[in-house]
C-alpha cells in the first residue's frame, strides 16, 4: 500500500519553502508587513512539504492497528513506516525503540516515569524546565551552570564519581541550549555518563532542528524531540533508545493499545499483559497525522541535504552576531563564549530598554516576532543575567513598564525557512530602535507590553 506523497521540488535551494512565508501583518504606524518569523525556538513553522504531505495523506485517513478495512491497513502502514523513518533519521541502533509522544515534555515525563526505583538523576541547571523538572520522583542533583564545554564535562564526571556507583543513574542535557543556541559536548558527556556506569537522554529539542542528530555516533542512551520545532504540526514528539527501562516500567498511560491481553480473575479482578514494544507506552489512538508530519519533516531535512543546510544557518548566525557587535548597547547572552560553536538560537538584552518593551517595538513597528521573558529556562537566564534567584521576573510575563529594568531577555531564533531579508530587516530593526527610540507609546497589560491605541511617540 502507499499513499499519495507531495512531491519534493529540487530545484527550491535553501530557504526551504515554509508555511506564512507570505502572511503580512498590520504595522502601528500604518500599512502592512510580510511578517518575518524569528521565534523558531519557539516553534518553528511548517515545511510546506509536510503540510502537502499530510494533505495528501487526509482522504485516506483511517484508526491504526485495529481496522481489517483497506484504509486502517493503508493508515498502520503509514504510521509504522513513520517509526522506521525516524529511526534512520536519528541513526537509531538495532534494538532501539521509538516511542511516539506529544512534544519533547512528554517523552522526558514518560522517561522520567520509567527510571528504576533509586534511579539518581543528573541535570545542569542549564537546562529546559522540560528536563529540568520531570524527575520529581527520583533522586536529583543538580549541576550549576558550567562557563566552558571542558569543564561541563569535569562538573559531570566529579558528581558521577560522588554517587553510589551500585544503583541506577541518569544523566540528563540538551544537545543545543534553547536561551544561547550553543552546543553542548554530548558525546564527551556520554562517554562520562557510562564511564560511571550511568546511562544519558539527550534532549534534542533545539539540536534536531538545527544539525544532524545520530544516537549511535553520540552513543546516547535516549533521544527526545518535539515535531512543532522539527518543521511540523503542534502535537507529536519522540523519544528513541534503549528499549529495557521502557519495557520493565509500567505503562506510561493505561488503556487500549498498551496492552496485549486482558483477561478477568477468579477473584473478579483483572489481569492485563502489556505489550513489550513501543506500543506499551502508546496507549489510546495514536496521533497518526502528527507522526507522519514529524516523519515527513524528518525526509525533507534530509533530502534537502542537512549540511547544506547547516552551512547557511551558520551564515546567518555570523551575519545576526556581527550586526548586534555593531550595537555597543546590545549584549548577547553567552556560556561558552563568543568562539562557541552553536545553532541559529541567540539572546539578548539591550542596555535602557525593558526586553519586552523591545520585543514588543519590533512586533508592532517592524512586523517582527521574537521571543522575550525567561524561556523557560529560569535558572539559566537569571545566571547569564547575573540576578538573584529572589529577584522578580516571569516567564512571559514581565512586572516593569516599559523602559524599566527588567528580569528577562529578547531571543532571536531562525532556521532553514528563514529569509535573508528577515535577517537584514531584524538587525535593522535593532539598530534604530537604540539610536531613534520607539515611534509608539506603549504599556503594560495583562503582564504583556502591547503598544497604546493611537499614541504615536514624541519624537
Amino acid at each position: 500500500m502507499s499513499v499519495p506523497t507531495a512531491a519534493l521540488d529540487s530545484s527550491v535551494c535553501a530557504p526551504l519553502p515554509v508555511l506564512g512565508q507570505n502572511v503580512t501583518v498590520p504595522l502601528v504606524t500604518g500599512g502592512e508587513v510580510t511578517y518575518a518569523a524569528l521565534d523558531y525556538a519557539a516553534s518553528a513553522p511548517a515545511l510546506q512539504r509536510v503540510w502537502d504531505d499530510v494533505a495528501a495523506y487526509a482522504p485516506y485517513y483511517g484508526s491504526v492497528h485495529r481496522g481489517a478495512g483497506y484504509l486502517s491497513q493503508l493508515s498502520t502502514d503509514l504510521f509504522e513506516n513513520s517509526r522506521r523513518t525516524v529511526a534512520e533519521f536519528l541513526g537509531c541502533r538495532a534494538d532501539d525503540q521509538v516511542v511516539f509522544t506529544r512534544s519533547t515534555t512528554d517523552s522526558l515525563n514518560l522517561l522520567a516515569a520509567a527510571i528504576p526505583a533509586g534511579c539518581q538523576v543528573f541535570v545542569y541547571e542549564t537546562e529546559h524546565h522540560a528536563s529540568l523538572l520531570p524527575w520529581r520522583d527520583a533522586r536529583v542533583t543538580y549541576l550549576d551552570a558550567p562557563r566552558t564545554p571542558g569543564q561541563a564535562v569535569e562538573t559531570l564526571e566529579r558528581a558521577l564519581a560522588d554517587r553510589d556507583p551500585y544503583g541506577p543513574a541518569l544523566v540528563c542535557v540538551t544537545g543545543a541550549s534553547n536561551v544561547t543556541g550553543e552546543l553542548w559536548p554530548v558525546r564527551e558527556l556520554a562517554a562520562a555518563a557510562h564511564a560511571h556506569g550511568a546511562r544519558i537522554v539527550l534532549d534534542a529539542a533545539q539540536l534536531a532542528p538545527h544539525h544532524p542528530v545520530d544516537i549511535a555516533e553520540l552513543d546516547v542512551d535516549w533521544v527526545a524531540f518535539s515535531g512543532h520545532k522539527l518543521y511540523a504540526p503542534f502535537g507529536s514528539g519522540v523519544l528513541a533508545g534503549r528499549a529495557d527501562w521502557l519495557q520493565s516500567a509500567e505503562p506510561y498511560l493505561a488503556g487500549g493499545g498498551a496492552s496485549r491481553k486482558v483477561a478477568r480473575r477468579a477473584d473478579g479482578g483483572v489481569d492485563v499483559d502489556w505489550h513489550t514494544t513501543a506500543a506499551r507506552h502508546e496507549a489510546g489512538s495514536p496521533n497518526v497525522i502528527g507522526v507522519y508530519s514529524i516523519a515527513s519533516a524528518c525526509k525533507a531535512l534530509t533530502e534537502a541535504g542537512f549540511d547544506h543546510l547547516v552551512a547557511r544557518e551558520q551564515e546567518l548566525v555570523t551575519r545576526v552576531r556581527e550586526g548586534l557587535a555593531e550595537v555597543p548597547e546590545v549584549r548577547v547572552l553567552s556560556l561558552f563564549g563568543d568562539d562557541a560553536p552553536r545553532v541559529g538560537v541567540i539572546s539578548f538584552v539591550v542596555r535602557g530598554w525593558n526586553s519586552s518593551h523591545f520585543a514588543a517595538a519590533l512586533s508592532a513597528e517592524y512586523g517582527i516576532g521574537v521571543r522575550d521573558g525567561l524561556f523557560c529556562a529560569h535558572p539559566l537566564v537569571r545566571t547569564l543575567l547575573g540576578s538573584d534567584p529572589q529577584d522578580p521576573g516571569e516567564c512571559g510575563a514581565p512586572e516593569a513598564e516599559p523602559g524599566e529594568r527588567s528580569l528577562n531577555a529578547i531571543r532571536v531564533s531562525f532556521g532553514a525557512g528563514t529569509p535573508d531579508e528577515h535577517i537584514d530587516r531584524f538587525l535593522r530593526a535593532v539598530t534604530e530602535l537604540v539610536r531613534e527610540g520607539a515611534r509608539w507609546n506603549y504599556r503594560t497589560e495583562d503582564g504583556r507590553c502591547v503598544p497604546d491605541r493611537g499614541e504615536a511617540a514624541q519624537v
